[in-house]
């Protein structure tokens, strides 16, 4: 059982434009072509920012999506907001605020020895790494630069560093990156896993 985070980023480490666009990832390639659906086969519950969620519900599942299709995930959803948001017809998605440790928790029991995956919001996968919650990164590096955005994960993360695991090339688009994410000895929160 891993917590990972699972994403495609910029060239220059970018999730999202800085209006939260997502329109240059999807003419670099084909999800059927990545490594997504034997992931998506392993994860049993989901960690996700509110900005992610309501990309979701406007470009997805919405009624002002161009193309509404239902809610993807068949796994419970904890979205951490300090907002009010709709929630989704269909959709096991549990609203949540504040430290990431008790939510986590909860989310292992719930995942049933599956992985927890922590989609969208750099910010929110690096308060999983803080506490030392973090096992894997999967980025999907795409062949684009945006300039500016929403940053892959806006930390300093250097001590221990990041171990490279594998790299693959995914058409002509992407180069994928696994990484394992060290324990630090003195990682707040790693007992609590």
């Amino acid at each position: 059982m891993k917590t990972q985070y699972y994403t495609a980023t910029s060239l220059d480490g970018f999730i999202a434009t800085v209006d939260d666009s997502l329109d240059w990832l999807f003419p670099l390639g084909d999800v059927a072509d990545t490594s997504y659906s034997s992931f998506i086969r392993d994860v049993g519950a989901i960690a996700m920012g509110s900005s992610t969620y309501e990309w979701m519900v406007r470009n997805v599942v919405g009624p002002e999506a161009q193309k509404r299709e239902p809610w993807p995930y068949e796994q419970p959803v904890w979205v951490f907001t300090t907002r009010s948001l709709p929630s989704t017809e269909g959709a096991d998605i549990r609203f949540v605020e504040g430290d990431v440790r008790p939510v986590h928790r909860e989310m292992r029991a719930a995942a049933g020895g599956k992985n927890v995956w922590v989609v969208g919001g750099g910010d929110l996968v690096g308060q999983f790494h803080d506490h030392g919650l973090l096992d894997e990164i999967i980025v999907q590096i795409g062949s684009v630069t945006l300039g500016s955005g929403k940053p892959l994960l806006p930390r300093m993360i250097t001590d221990p560093s990041l171990r490279l695991v594998s790299v693959q090339q995914i058409g002509p688009g992407f180069a994928e990156l696994r990484y394992e994410v060290p324990r630090r000895a003195e990682a707040p929160g790693a007992a609590d896993r």
